[in-house]
């Protein structure tokens, strides 16, 4: 029993990080099938809010959601540091705009904490933990409870 405890110590998580309005955000990397630059994004009719509209990426239209947007936050112009972090949520593939993607970080995952009830304004509802690094917090995002039953719905339709 006291080895399992040891290797639970010692065992790291791999984490994409990335900022949305001066936050770091970071999601497991084995959810992320890639990051790309910002595409032309077509709008779609009668979309959602939270739907920015969808990309042809090599010949697969994915849905594209605005994390700023669907955290409530102003929305900001696109620049250059602008990705799209394409991300498997229910054998269903979306992407997620991001103000940049910072790195790819592995943490112990014994520094991640449950979330307290707000962070950095959200709710915590979209938050599985909080990772303490030496000079800051790393918000993990739970993409499965980023987006309601029947957002996923809905999305599948776009």
């Amino acid at each position: 029993m006291e080895g399992e405890v040891r290797k639970k110590d010692t065992e790291l998580l791999q984490l994409v990080t990335f900022s949305i309005g001066g936050e770091e955000f970071g999601v497991e990397i084995l959810t992320v099938q890639e990051i790309i630059r910002m595409l032309e994004i077509t709008r779609v009719p009668k979309a959602p809010d939270f739907v920015e509209g969808v990309i042809n990426l090599r010949g697969k239209v994915i849905p594209i959601i605005d994390l700023r947007k669907r955290f409530g936050l102003e929305s900001k112009s696109h620049d250059k540091n602008t990705r799209i972090v394409v991300i498997e949520i229910n054998k269903m593939i979306v992407g997620f705009v991001v103000d940049s993607v910072s790195e790819v970080l592995r943490i112990p995952a014994d520094t991640v904490e449950p979330p307290p009830p707000v962070v950095a304004g959200l709710d915590s509802e979209y938050i599985s933990g909080v990772g303490k690094l030496e000079d800051r917090l790393l918000i993990l995002l739970d993409l499965d409870r980023l987006l309601s039953r029947e957002e996923k719905s809905v999305l599948s339709q776009v």
